[in-house]
């Protein structure tokens, strides 16, 4: 089946099958977040992208095999609601970005900075800490070798705008600068974008929004 990236809490997961990669998206919680699993294909390792909630569901989606490693996208309560539950299950390691590791009540095993590399078996991924939406915020590009790249952007960017800065004009200034450079300046239109919330995207349907975004201030 075609991958749509539309999912509901309590309904089934989409699998997005790349030649390398394998992306199962599932939606959790009463703040209909999405947990994302990436298993390389050549050596079946796993990592999980926000142990967000209902930890029963994603790890019945992580399965008998495990995973390596979690990475929590911000320090945002909902976005880690079950993590300690999933890393006391399978002993994964644990990530988050450097700035946001304090505010998240379960040990960082790996603070992330700006361009590091996160592995899943064959697969690598690059962090982008952008600030704004909180200061640590980390995305995870996904530069396909095979075709375009895919891009977890947490809640920093979304169908339709980038994530919430509270009315506040400095910190939007800098989320939209940041996801600006690192995300639609380094990365083509055909990127595929997967938030922390909500519907996929791709960068193309996005870019001629950015004029707009800036207009209103969020």
């Amino acid at each position: 089946m075609t991958y749509s990236g539309e999912v509901t809490v309590g309904g089934p997961a989409d699998v997005h099958e790349l030649k390398d990669l394998m992306i199962t998206k599932i939606a959790v919680g009463p703040m209909n977040n999405n947990a994302y699993l990436l298993r390389c294909r050549a050596t079946d390792e796993q990592l999980l992208i926000d142990a967000a909630n209902e930890a029963d569901t994603l790890l019945g989606m992580i399965g008998g095999d495990g995973i390596a490693s979690v990475v929590t996208t911000h320090r945002h309560g909902d976005h880690w609601q079950a993590l300690a539950e999933v890393v006391a299950a399978t002993g994964a390691r644990t990530y988050a970005g450097r700035e946001d590791a304090e505010g998240i009540p379960v040990r960082t095993d790996v603070p992330v900075d700006d361009g590091d590399t996160i592995r899943v078996g064959h697969v690598e991924l690059t962090a982008r800490h952008l600030v704004g939406h909180t200061p640590g915020s980390i995305a995870l590009v996904y530069d396909d070798p095979h075709g375009h790249p895919h891009v977890f952007t947490g809640d920093c960017l979304f169908p339709g705008g980038v994530g919430n800065t509270h009315k506040d004009p400095k910190a939007f200034a800098r989320l939209i600068h940041d996801v600006e450079t690192k995300i639609f300046g380094a990365l083509p239109d055909e990127t595929w974008v997967y938030p922390g919330h909500g519907n996929d995207t791709s960068l193309g349907a996005e870019r001629p929004h950015l004029p707009e975004w800036h207009a209103r201030g969020w």
